[in-house]
C-alpha cells in the first residue's frame, strides 16, 4: 500500500470512528437552540432566559435562545415543528399554541399532534393595565368610559391570537363593550405604546406588566385569574370587579418536535422540572405573579388540548373571524 493510499483509508476511518462516537454519545453533546416565539422582552422570553441558562449548566451545553417572533407566534412554532426531532431545537411555547387553530384559517402546525409537550414551565395570570391618561380607577369605571365612547378607545396585545389579545376580547365580550384592538409583534412593542400613551388598555403579561405598575407609569385594574395574586394583592380579580365568571391565565410551556425519542424528552423534563422547583427560580416567578410548573409530558399534553378547546369556545362566542 503506497503513503499516499495508507493516508487516505486513515482519514476515513478517523471519520467514520468520529461519526460514530457522535452518534453514540449521550444526549447533548452540543448546543441546544430553544426557540421563543415573540420578540426580546416579552413573556416567553423572559421565562426562556430564566430556564436557559440553568439548563445549560446542567446540559455542560450552551442553550441558546433564539427569538423568532410574527405571525401571533407561529413563525417561531413552525420553526420547532419542521426541526429535527433529535432533541436540539426546542420551544418555548405560549398560550397561542392552543389558540392559533381558532384564530387562523391556515396554520403551519398541529399544536396537537406536531409537538412533545415535556413540561409547563410558568402559569400566571394577565393584569389590565391603562394608561394614566385613561381616567378609570378601576374596573366598573373603565366599563362606564368605554361604554360613553363606543369604539373610541383602543387596546393592544402581542398579537392577533395571542393570549392577552383573547383576554381582551372575553373582558369586552363579557362586558359588552366595543374597543379596536392594535396587534403588534410581541408583547414588548406593545408595552412601549401602552406606555407612550398611543394604546389606552392592555391585558398585559405580570412579567410585563407589573414593573411599570409598581414605577406608577402605568394603572393596574384588575388581574385575569378567580384569585387575586399575592404579587399585587390590592389589585382585584376582573370577575369580583364587576365581570362575574371572566378568567383567563397565560402559560408558557417546553416542547419538542413530535417523534423526539423518549429518552430525550424524559431527560429534559427530568431537568426542567428540577431547575422550576428550585428556590431561586420558583421565586423569581412569584415575585411576577407566576407559579412554576414541572408536570409530567402527558399532564401537559392534555392541558393543551383542553386549553385548545376552551378558546375555541371563545373565539366562537365572541365572534371573532379566523384571519
Amino acid at each position: 500500500m503506497t503513503p499516499q493510499l495508507f493516508s487516505l483509508y486513515a482519514g476515513v476511518l478517523a471519520t467514520l470512528v468520529s461519526a460514530a462516537a457522535s452518534a453514540q454519545a449521550p444526549y447533548p453533546n452540543r448546543a441546544v437552540r430553544l426557540v421563543v416565539p415573540s420578540s426580546a422582552g416579552g413573556g416567553s422570553d423572559i421565562v426562556a432566559r430564566i430556564v436557559a441558562p440553568k439548563l445549560s449548566e446542567r446540559f455542560g451545553q450552551q442553550v441558546i435562545v433564539d427569538n423568532r417572533a410574527g405571525a401571533g407566534t407561529m413563525i417561531g412554532g413552525e420553526v420547532v415543528a419542521k426541526a429535527p426531532a433529535d432533541g436540539y431545537t426546542l420551544l418555548m411555547g405560549i398560550s397561542t399554541l392552543a389558540t392559533n387553530a381558532a384564530m387562523y384559517r391556515k396554520v403551519p402546525y398541529n399544536a396537537i399532534t406536531d409537538f412533545a409537550p415535556i413540561t409547563l414551565a410558568l402559569s400566571a395570570p394577565n393584569i389590565l393595565v391603562v394608561h394614566p391618561s385613561i381616567p378609570a380607577k378601576n374596573v366598573k369605571e373603565l366599563i362606564w368610559f368605554s361604554e360613553a365612547r363606543p369604539g373610541q378607545l383602543n387596546f393592544g396585545s402581542a398579537g392577533t391570537g395571542t393570549n392577552p389579545h383573547l383576554s381582551m376580547e372575553l373582558f369586552l365580550s363579557m362586558a359588552r363593550l366595543k374597543m379596536v384592538h392594535i396587534p403588534y409583534k410581541g408583547s414588548a412593542p406593545a408595552m412601549t405604546d401602552l406606555l407612550g400613551g398611543q394604546v389606552a388598555v392592555m391585558t398585559a403579561t405580570m412579567l410585563t406588566g407589573i414593573p411599570h405598575v409598581r414605577s406608577g407609569r402605568l394603572r393596574a385594574l384588575g388581574v385575569t385569574s378567580t384569585q387575586r395574586t399575592a404579587v399585587a394583592p390590592d389589585v382585584p380579580t376582573i370577575a369580583e370587579s364587576g365581570v362575574p365568571g371572566y378568567e383567563a391565565v397565560q402559560w408558557y410551556g417546553v416542547l419538542a418536535p413530535a417523534q423526539t425519542p423518549k429518552d430525550i424528552i424524559t431527560r429534559l423534563h427530568r431537568d426542567l422540572s428540577s431547575i422550576l422547583q428550585t428556590a431561586e427560580v420558583k421565586e423569581r416567578f412569584a415575585a411576577d405573579g407566576g407559579d412554576p410548573g414541572g408536570n409530567t409530558p402527558e399532564e401537559f399534553a392534555r392541558y393543551i388540548k383542553a386549553e385548545t378547546e376552551k378558546w375555541a369556545r371563545v373565539v366562537k362566542e365572541a365572534g371573532i373571524k379566523p384571519e
